[in-house]
Parts: C-alpha cells; sequence; structure tokens
C-alpha cells in the first residue's frame, strides 16, 4: 500500500502520450472520413442528392455529442428525397439506439447531477451507472461506425471491393483507426491513476453540500 502513491504518480507520466494518441487517432479518423466521402463520393451538399449522404458519415465520427442530430437528419432526408426505406439496418437500428441512451444519459446526468435537490446517496448510486453507459455508448457509436462503413462500402463498391479496391482499402483503414481509437480511450479513461484527486476546496464543498441536501445542518454543527 505504501508505494500505490509513487506508481500512481509514474503512471501520471505517461498520461499525456495516451490522451495525445486518443487526439491523434481521433483526428485522423475524421480527416480519413472526410477524404472519403470527398473524394471517392463528389464531397459535401444538402440538396437531396449522394452529395448529402455524405454529410451523415462525416458528422457522426466528427461529433456524437455536437453533431449526431446534424447527420441523422441528413441521412433521413436523403433517403425520403430518394424513396429509400428509413430504418431498416443493423446500422441504423444501433445508431438510434446509441440516439436514444445518449438522451436518457443526458437527462439523467442532469436530474441527478445538477439539480441541488437530489440527495448524495442518490448520486452515490448513479455514478457508477453513469460511468458505464458513457463508455457503453462510446463502443455503441463505435460499432455503429463500423456497421455503416462495411454497409456503405458494399452498396458502392461490392463489385470490386474484395480486389483491395483504393476506397475499400481506405475504409477498412478507418475501421481499424476507430477501433484502435475506442481501445485507448478505455483504457485511460479506466485507468484509477489516471483520475485527478479532488481538491481540498472540492471536498469541503461535497461534505456542505451534503449536509444541506440530506438535512443534518451546517458542516459546523456539532
Amino acid at each position: 500500500m505504501e508505494d500505490s502513491p509513487q506508481r500512481a504518480v509514474q503512471g501520471l507520466g505517461s498520461f499525456p502520450w495516451y490522451v495525445g494518441g486518443t487526439q491523434v487517432l481521433g483526428l485522423a479518423c475524421v480527416v480519413i472520413t472526410g477524404v472519403w466521402m470527398g473524394s471517392y463520393h463528389g464531397g459535401y451538399a444538402w440538396d437531396g442528392s449522394g452529395q448529402e449522404f455524405n454529410v451523415h458519415p462525416l458528422c457522426m465520427v466528427l461529433g456524437l455529442v455536437f453533431l449526431y442530430g446534424d447527420g441523422i437528419v441528413a441521412v433521413f432526408d436523403f433517403h425520403n428525397h430518394n424513396k429509400i426505406p428509413n430504418m431498416y439496418s443493423l446500422h441504423s437500428w444501433c445508431g438510434m439506439l446509441t440516439f436514444v441512451l445518449f438522451s436518457v444519459q443526458w437527462l439523467m446526468g442532469l436530474g441527478f447531477f445538477l439539480f441541488p435537490g437530489t440527495l448524495m446517496a442518490l448520486r452515490s448510486w448513479y455514478l457508477p451507472l453513469h460511468v458505464f453507459f458513457g463508455l457503453a455508448m462510446l463502443a455503441m457509436s463505435l460499432a455503429t461506425c463500423l456497421l455503416g462503413i462495411s454497409e456503405k462500402l458494399f452498396f458502392s463498391i461490392q463489385h470490386t471491393y474484395s480486389q483491395f479496391a483504393p476506397e475499400g482499402i481506405l475504409g477498412n483503414m478507418l475501421g481499424l483507426l476507430l477501433v484502435a481509437f475506442g481501445i485507448l480511450v478505455g483504457y485511460v479513461v479506466t485507468r484509477e491513476d489516471f483520475r485527478r484527486p479532488p481538491h481540498p476546496e472540492e471536498e469541503a464543498l461535497s461534505v456542505h453540500f451534503k449536509t444541506l441536501t440530506e438535512g443534518r445542518g451546517s458542516p459546523t454543527s456539532p
């Protein structure tokens, strides 16, 4: 037990490298997606054409939180304009489930952690679930992207995919980078020695808030 702080300090020395790795992999995924849709499928537009569909994979990779809604709107608008059925594939089912779970996660986090009337006992109970579902949604979003990559490649180059077409190689590379990104992020998030210890003022505020929400009087009460 005595060498635990020393191991934690040594582990923190590698933390910037892991974070930097996630940023490089994430940026590479965004760039390759942009190159793929831009070079092989005509770029981007919002006119019901095939270029509007290209907005969808770029938005999905660029940001689940900020651009997820734009990606869903783009693909539904493209499907409706071209008389293509919606929500029939495993890719679309996983994507919609991820969106629904994200919305529930956001609302639950708002209720448990931002509303001052929530008891600390409930927050302590929900916190592990919040962390777990955050990682689960990351895994689901990556799985949805992988399914979408395979679906797009089979629709676009099904006759030349097995011949190592350049677009197929690019799509496969994107899939591998997404997997590597998810593994590295999951590793960093689950490392105990990478977690920031609370500052003294944060601990004092937590104790003060706990006494207020549980109705035990002020922190200085005997």
